[in-house]
């Protein structure tokens, strides 16, 4: 066995067991040790099995991470993860569920993990990539500026409803996370269909990756390509799913910060240059 092999998934779980256990201690509820936990051993369990050449290592962790927080989270527990739900937080000053989440995952962790949200957690993303247009047939459009008026637009929705003291906006929240999963997956299945891009909802709707790209510039685990072995036959570009230039290794590289950390391009890379 080649050594140090499985190092990247024991820091990764190390990573959340260690955000598992100073939550569980400063806030004083054991919740906290059993979801990030969860989540730290979902998202190791994936990346060995990817090591170990598992054609579904990543679809596992989508579905056991998406599903987790989907049904259980959002259904059962009625927490609004969805960012709705982190305004609602904010604006009540409780550093709790949606708060915590996306500190975690989409504020202060991508500087770690970049992306990795995108391409192992996100529920939408979970249903999206079992559509049949995994790989983009054209280039990118210039739309992207459409998820900053969805940033807004949930911004101002849950800003409203402070504003006209509108009562009981816990149960708005829960409602509003149900019909926004709706819409979501109703526009992003149109979307893949529509441009033959399974990922086109992430692209150019997501209101979330106003939070990811500016950290994900820093992203300290990205994908680098050893130039030596790289023989430019194109191939890893071709299936990105997110069109990123990735033997580029600048980080200003064409869509550097869209790296949903997929592994495609390394898994189809025919010299192992990734």
């Amino acid at each position: 066995m080649q050594k140090g092999k499985y190092l990247l998934p024991v820091i990764m779980l190390a990573i959340f067991e260690t955000i598992a256990v100073t939550l569980w201690l400063t806030k004083d509820n054991l919740f906290y040790l059993f979801n990030f936990s969860y989540i730290g051993i979902s998202i190791s369990l994936g990346m060995i099995l990817f090591i170990r050449n598992y054609k579904y290592a990543r679809r596992i962790v989508q579905l056991l991470v998406g599903l987790y927080m989907l049904v259980y989270l959002g259904i059962i527990c009625n927490e609004n993860m969805q960012i709705e739900g982190f305004w609602y937080y904010l604006f009540t000053g409780v550093f709790e569920a949606a708060t915590i989440h996306y500190a975690v995952a989409k504020i202060f962790g991508p500087l770690l993990f970049g992306r990795g949200w995108c391409g192992y957690a996100c529920w939408t993303a979970m249903v999206l990539d079992f559509l049949p247009y995994k790989i983009p047939t054209g280039p990118r459009k210039r739309i992207g500026w459409i998820r900053y008026i969805t940033f807004a637009a949930s911004l101002i929705f849950v800003a409203a409803l402070f504003l006209a003291k509108v009562g009981n906006i816990e149960r708005i929240m829960f409602w509003a996370f149900i019909v926004g999963n709706m819409l979501y997956y109703i526009v992003g299945i149109a979307l893949a269909i529509v441009l033959k891009d399974n990922r086109a909802f992430c692209k150019y709707i997501c209101p979330i990756t106003v939070f990811l790209k500016p950290m994900s510039y820093y992203s300290l685990f990205r994908v680098k390509c050893d130039k030596d072995k790289c023989i430019s036959c194109g191939k890893c570009k071709r299936v990105c799913p997110m069109n990123v230039d990735i033997t580029d290794n600048s980080r200003k590289r064409e869509n550097g910060t869209e790296c949903i950390l997929c592994m495609e391009c390394v898994r189809n890379c025919p010299k192992g240059a990734l």
